[in-house]
Parts: C-alpha cells; structure tokens; sequence
C-alpha cells in the first residue's frame, strides 16, 4: 500500500507518546497536550492503509533551533523505510536551523553519520528518596506573576524560546516550584505524574546547593513512587547528591547537536526538561 505522510492531530500525538510508554521511556501523563501546543505542526506520522506506522517529532522553536525527538516505528511495521520517512519529512521541516537530539547509546552512532556531534551525556536516575526535603521560605509555586521572570531566566539554559510550552509545563496538574530572593529567580522546577511515579524536569539553578533543595521539594510533592530525573553529566556534583539520597543511574543518552552547538549555561543545567521536546 502507498505510505502517506503528514502532520499528526492530538489524538495521534496521543498515540505517539503512548509508543513511547511502550518503549520504556515512561512519559508524563499529559505530555501529549504540552507537545502538541508547543509546536502543532510539528509531530509527523507515516500511515499505510489508515493506519500510523511511524511517527517523530520536529519541533521548531525559533528560526534557529528545533528538536528531534519521539522518532518511533511500530514494531510490526519495521524493515519497511516507514522511520526514514518520517526521518526525513521530520529533518526537512527544521531546515539550517540548528537541530538537537538526545540518542540512546546504540543510535548515537548513527547520528553521527547524519551531522549530529555529541555535546554531554545524560543519565536518568531513579528511585525513592531517603531525605526529607528541606524547602525554606525562599521556595514558591509558579503563579502567573512569576511567568516573565520564569521565561527570561529559563531563556539561560534552553536554546530556544518556549513561552507557549512553558505556559503549558508551569501549571496544574505539574507541579512548579522557583527559589525566588529579593525578587530575583535563582532556580526553578517541574515535577509530573507520569505512567511509573513522576519525573523532575527542568531544574535549573545558579548553585549545587539550590538545585538539591528544589529537588527535594519537588520530590516532596511527588507524595508516592519512584523519582526519574535525567542528569547532564556537566552537572558537577549533583550526581553524587542523587546517589546519596538513593537513586541510581539507569540508562544513558547524549544530547547531540546538527549545527553550531547553542551557547548557553550549561554549569546550571541539572536535569533537562524532556529527552521528547529537549
């Protein structure tokens, strides 16, 4: 049957991320919708006869970045060209802009031979944590009247502009927290429901210190199941700290760049937002 190529509804993006859950990748619960607004026409699927065979996502943030990511073939479909397809369509949709991905190890390869170079690695690490959180006063939930100051601060540490996707990722049902002093941000977080416990993501922060404390208080929020937070190796001792209040590392990605690798502060990146969306 002839393929068809094109961009995904949000009930087929739906179907995406369920993929995803499938393949282990335990998204959010409501995922689908915060990609979808981010970028609708950036989730492209392959169909055969009706029915979605492979799907990715392209998701342009700007004229000069976008990000590949949720790039799955249905098992029973594979061997067929149905993931370079949507590969394709997906790579011709960004463009020059620059492009970012996060690889799993046995794929990293591959996207070398495409023009992706490594930047850092990533580890997910999970478990349940043996310390109480210690917030402090200076911790706050995300209102709205910290919106534009959430936005400037997150523009430090993410490549491209997301005001859509944060307006998204920043309320109920997530669960937003930012040290916030003398009026200043110094560190922000997310904390979502997903299929297996939840996951922290962003957590952004100008010291080791802050960042363990936001991850405490959002971890506190979680209330049961396990804690999945993906750790750029760049994160200094950060790792050690997880280790300490027991989780473990799991598997490995590489966030990988197509382009000039995006200048940003790196030092404060403590887990990144999504492995889907960046």
């Amino acid at each position: 049957m002839p393929r068809t190529i094109r961009t995904l509804a949000l009930d087929e993006v739906e179907t995406l991320v369920d993929w995803a859950a499938a393949e282990g990748w335990n998204p959010g619960l409501g995922d689908a919708v915060a990609f979808q607004a981010t970028d609708p026409r950036g989730f492209i699927g392959a169909f055969v006869d009706g029915e979605m065979v492979a799907g990715i996502s392209a998701v342009a943030y700007s004229d000069d970045f976008g990000f590949i990511g949720l790039y799955i073939c249905r098992p029973d479909r594979r061997g067929r060209g149905h993931g370079k397809a949507v590969w394709d369509a997906g790579m011709a949709r960004l463009g020059n802009r620059t492009i970012g991905l996060d690889g799993v190890v046995e794929q990293q390869a591959n996207y070398r031979s495409m023009g992706f170079a490594p930047a850092y690695r990533t580890i997910r690490f999970v478990g349940s944590p043996n310390a109480p959180a210690d917030a402090g006063s200076d911790i706050r939930a995300i209102r709205a009247e910290l919106l534009a100051d959430v936005l400037d601060y997150d523009g430090r540490f993410f490549p491209g502009p997301r005001r859509v996707f944060l307006e998204h990722w920043l309320r109920p049902p997530y669960m937003a927290l930012a040290i916030v002093r003398n009026g200043a941000i110094e560190g922000y977080g997310v904390a979502r429901r997903c299929r297996e416990g939840c996951k922290i993501g962003p957590l952004f922060s100008d010291s080791l210190d802050a960042a363990s404390r936001l991850f405490a208080a959002l971890a506190d929020t979680c209330k049961s199941g396990n804690i999945h937070i993906d750790v750029p190796e760049t994160s200094g001792d950060f790792a050690a700290r997880l280790t300490s209040a027991g989780l473990k590392p799991g598997f490995e990605t590489a966030r990988m760049y197509k382009g000039k690798a995006p200048q940003l502060t790196q030092s404060g990146v403590f887990a990144i937002t999504t492995l889907e969306l960046g």
